[in-house]
Formats: C-alpha cells, sequence, structure tokens
C-alpha cells in the first residue's frame, strides 16, 4: 500500500471523506477507485459510489481475492444506504467467508452486521436476532460497534424491550464518541430522542392518550384486553391472539373495543368490517357469521354478548378494554413509517420490506402523494420516493414485522 493510499484510508476511518478525495481523486487503479468510492458513499452520492466500488471490484485480479471481498462489502452497506434491497444475500456471505478465511475479522463483522441490518429494515425480526446473535463484539472498531448496538437498540425497541434497548443505546452513544464521526453521534441522539417521544395513542371509554415506548410496553404487561392496532393482535396478560392474517374479524375486534363498556351497532359493525354504506341481508348474515368465529377465536379471552342493537364485548375477570392505536391515522402508516426516516426508497424496495405486491404499494403512494405526504424524485426505474421527517412521535412500532405463519 502506498502513502496516499494510506493517508486516504486514515483520513476515511476519520469521516474526512473530502481529505481522503484529496489524495487520491485523479487515479483511477482498483484501490484508489474503492476509497474514492467510499469517500462519495460518506458525502451522500450513493449511485456514484456504488459505481467506483464495482470498478474497483473488476479491476482487481484472481489473486486479490481480499481486496474484492472488501469492495463487495463496501457495495452492500452502499446499497442499503439506497435501500436497494432486492439483490442476493449470497455475495455479500461469500464476501464474509472470504474475509474471514484471510483473517480479516472487522470487515467480515462488517459484512454480517449489513446482513443482519437489511433483514432488520425488511422486518425479519428473528432471523435479524440470530443474525446479530452470531456476530462477535469484542474488540470490533468503535464506528462499527457503535453501528452494531444501534441495531441491537432498534431490535429491542420493535420487540418492546424498553431495558436492553436503553443499555444498547448507551453502548452505542460511548462507542460513537470514542469513534469521533459526528453522523454516528447523531445518529445515537435520534435513536435515543425515540424513547421519549409519542409512539402509540391509548383509546379507552371514549378518551385518547398518547403514549411514549416504554408506556406502551407498561401497558401490554397490565391486566387490561388490549386490541392492538399496531400489531393487529388482542392481548391480555400472557396470552395473545394474531389476527394480522384474519382483517376482518380484528376490525370487528377493535370496534367493539372502541364502543366498550357500551355494544357496538350492527350497521356501524358492518360499515367499519366491510366497507359499506348501504348493507342487506347478507351483510347481516356476514356479521353474524363472522362474529360467530371472532366469539371461539376470543373465548379464552372475553365473551361477545348480542344485544337488541349490536354486539357487546365482555372480558373475563372484568379486565379494562383498551384499544393501542398507531399514532399516525390511515391504512398506510407502516409505508409512512418506511418513509419518514429519510432515504429514498424505490416502489420495490418498499414492497419487500412491506410484504405487498408493487402494484399495491404504488396505489397507496398515489394516494399520499395526492394527500402531500410523500413526494418522487427521478423517472422510471431510477424513480425515489421521500417523505419529511416526522416530528413529535417515533414510528419504531409502525415498521413492517414477517408476519407469523398460522
Amino acid at each position: 500500500m502506498d502513502s496516499l493510499i494510506a493517508a486516504a484510508a486514515r483520513a476515511l476511518a476519520a469521516g474526512d471523506a473530502l481529505g481522503a478525495l484529496k489524495r487520491v481523486a485523479l487515479r483511477d487503479d482498483p484501490p484508489a477507485l474503492a476509497l474514492r468510492g467510499i469517500a462519495m458513499a460518506q458525502l451522500g452520492e450513493l449511485a456514484r459510489a456504488r459505481e467506483l466500488l464495482r470498478r474497483a471490484a473488476r479491476g482487481f485480479g484472481a489473486h486479490e481475492q481480499h481486496s474484492r471481498a472488501r469492495c463487495v462489502v463496501a457495495e452492500a452497506e452502499v446499497a442499503l444506504a439506497m435501500r436497494d434491497l432486492g439483490g442476493s444475500p449470497r455475495a455479500l456471505d461469500a464476501a464474509a467467508s472470504t474475509l474471514e478465511a484471510r483473517g480479516d475479522h472487522a470487515n467480515a463483522r462488517q459484512a454480517r452486521l449489513i446482513a443482519a441490518r437489511r433483514l432488520l429494515l425488511i422486518g425479519r425480526l428473528d432471523e435479524a436476532t440470530l443474525a446479530l446473535a452470531g456476530i462477535d463484539m469484542h474488540g470490533l472498531p468503535p464506528s462499527l460497534a457503535a453501528v452494531a448496538e444501534l441495531a441491537a437498540a432498534e431490535l429491542a425497541l420493535r420487540s418492546l424491550q424498553i431495558g436492553p434497548a436503553q443499555a444498547a443505546l448507551a453502548r452505542a452513544c460511548e462507542a460513537a464518541e470514542r469513534a469521533r464521526v459526528p453522523a454516528l453521534r447523531g445518529e445515537v441522539a435520534e435513536a435515543q430522542a425515540a424513547l421519549g417521544r409519542t409512539a402509540a395513542r391509548r383509546r379507552v371509554n371514549g378518551s385518547e392518550q398518547a403514549l411514549r415506548l416504554d408506556e406502551v410496553a407498561a401497558l401490554l404487561d397490565s391486566d387490561a384486553l388490549v386490541v392492538d392496532a399496531l400489531r393487529h393482535r388482542v392481548h391480555a396478560a400472557d396470552a395473545w391472539l394474531p389476527l394480522a392474517r384474519r382483517p376482518v374479524l380484528f376490525a370487528l375486534a377493535r370496534a367493539l373495543a372502541e364502543a366498550w363498556p357500551g355494544d357496538a351497532d350492527r350497521e356501524a359493525l358492518i360499515a367499519y368490517a366491510f366497507r359499506t354504506r348501504h348493507p342487506d341481508e347478507t351483510h347481516r348474515a356476514r356479521l353474524r357469521v363472522e362474529i360467530g368465529r371472532l366469539r371461539a377465536l376470543l373465548k379464552p379471552l372475553a365473551r361477545i354478548e348480542a344485544t337488541a342493537r349490536g354486539f357487546v364485548l365482555q372480558p373475563h375477570d372484568a379486565r379494562d378494554v383498551v384499544v393501542l392505536a398507531p399514532p399516525v391515522d390511515g391504512e398506510q402508516g407502516a409505508l409512512v413509517a418506511l418513509l419518514s426516516d429519510g432515504a429514498a426508497w424505490s416502489t420495490s424496495a418498499l414492497a419487500l420490506a412491506l410484504g405487498a405486491s408493487q402494484r399495491t404499494v404504488q396505489r397507496a403512494l398515489a394516494d399520499l402523494e395526492a394527500e402531500g405526504r410523500v413526494r418522487a424524485i427521478g423517472q422510471a426505474r431510477a424513480r425515489r420516493w421521500l417523505s419529511p421527517p416526522l416530528a413529535g412521535f417515533t414510528t419504531i412500532l409502525l415498521l413492517p414485522t414477517a408476519l407469523p405463519i398460522e
């Protein structure tokens, strides 16, 4: 490694992208191209960074597998920042194995961490947990340790494990201070601020109250019967009933919970669950069928009694009934949450993260664009979607989670 390459690498490690570029901007050899790519990524020029890293990887010969693997890892991190999530993870896995075989454990762990962060971003929390658990955190460089702890903190927050999340954020803060990278410090500060923001709304007896993440966790640990509109499930004590794959039943459960302790009118239930304002006898017959199904599912937690007007929810053991509503109204909550991170997302990446078809995502984006809540940049395949950061509350619980197989 010549002196200019070494000096540029040290500048990049310290977060000085411009200083690195001054040393290698006029060079086109593979090591210089790789460093230029990393510098452009730090400056936010992600498309140019990816191009440079690919050129560098092609430039390294067959006897330079180590350097090529490092380029693959760097390109994977750029792809993650670009929210290009559709590629196969096999190349990254192969690069990590090559790096481990060559004794480059720091870059191998970085590759594993990128893979874990991708899983976290697309809502595969169980797989992300296993991936993070397989990374040896000892001896990581400060900047990489901060990123790893941030990933662990987000995973804990999305699982409502507030104590472990706070501990991970404290470690991330310490590592970011040691790394002396301003962008990392800002990311850690933003994650810490999320703990104090509104994460959900508590609805009971016609009143509404904003809740922080720790208050949401406390509510779910309480004795109340909670109809969770964030995860589409019904929760009481240690028992919970997933209804994410049964939207009509969940809609009925939520409508009954919002009417509690009173009863819900049959016409209102039909309008809410079946999306029609002009019910007929077929809708009333379907309501009786769906209420019967919901009654059977909720039997361990509550009863559903018929009244002259409609139906009423009667929880066991005189529990209170609470609706846990998302902080953002509307059906596009998860989409808004993904876009609120400030990154530019492609339609295909959004569809992958949400587990929906691209056509469904396109329709939702069109509705949000008409409301002025998102905007598009670029054309055709280069089109990306952006949304302004949402102030005043955190969207951590709105982010998508891979649904369990029922």
